[in-house]
């Protein structure tokens, strides 16, 4: 049966986290948006032109991204050694694939735009705040703490991306702009099995969750710090500042972590 047969919502709770988890969802949900997008633009999308300031204010914003993309690619391969369920793992393995096809159309994007050794380059000019924040995220997965590293990673982090990315859409140039929602569409996708899978393990131990409030508080940090040095970056006026921060917390606390 296809995904496309009953709506999603109409499914019991066991039949919906069957479907979604499995790579046959995965292969539907992402078919749409990639097919004859390689590096995930129109290739005949001219490449626009850009002033130098604009030029390496995008490149050092494109570089933090890349940070971004693999901390969660390593997490979400190391996670799934440890994943509670066959469900879990068969999940985690898509998010990887998302994972790695992100940070290769981000190289991309970074190499159209002179950076010679994209690869080698881009954790130098990245922001320091998400290299700490990648550090912590390894540290939870070394550790197999499953809840910190859901937490961490299938929350925190795509909802820090899903805010930065939605963010920078508004103003980004068209190919730019192109590429990024294609990864944003993979990233609520991630974000929904965080929510799920933390919020069903909360249901059943709710001493958890002062732990994970402690852990969120220090990695908030960590975020809104990347978000200002960021916005700075890019030019954003400081009174503009603090809308990204604000779309990253209202986006946790939906996902059922508030401050």
């Amino acid at each position: 049966m296809s995904v496309e047969t009953v709506e999603i919502h109409a499914r019991d709770h066991d039949a919906f986290l069957k479907e979604v988890h499995s790579f046959e969802f995965w292969f539907q949900s992402v078919e749409g948006y990639l097919a004859s997008h390689p590096y995930g633009v129109d290739p005949s999308a001219p490449i626009p032109e850009l002033d130098e300031s604009e030029k390496e204010a995008l490149i050092a914003t494109l570089s933090t991204y890349c940070v971004g993309e693999v901390a969660a690619l390593d997490g979400a391969s190391g996670m799934i050694g440890f994943a509670p369920s066959r469900q879990a793992k068969i999940f985690l393995a898509t998010q990887v694939v998302d994972e790695a096809r992100h940070l290769e159309v981000m190289l991309h994007r970074l190499a159209e735009l002179g950076v010679t050794d994209a690869e080698g380059e881009f954790e130098a000019r990245a922001n320091r705040n998400l290299l700490a924040f990648r550090k912590k995220l390894g540290e939870f997965v070394e550790a197999k703490d499953w809840e910190a590293s859901v937490l961490a990673q299938n929350v925190i982090l795509e909802s820090m991306e899903f805010a930065a990315f939605h963010s920078h859409i508004q103003t980004a140039d068209p190919r730019t702009a192109e590429m990024l929602a294609g990864v944003l569409k993979d990233e609520r996708r991630h974000m929904g099995f965080g929510e799920n899978d933390l919020g069903r393990h909360l249901a059943q131990a709710p001493h958890s969750r002062s732990r994970l409030q402690e852990i969120k508080k220090e990695l908030d940090a960590l975020v809104l710090a990347t978000f200002e040095d960021s916005q700075k970056a890019l030019g954003v006026p400081a009174s503009e500042r603090t809308g990204v921060g604000r779309l990253y917390l209202d986006t946790v606390a939906r996902l059922g972590f508030e401050s």
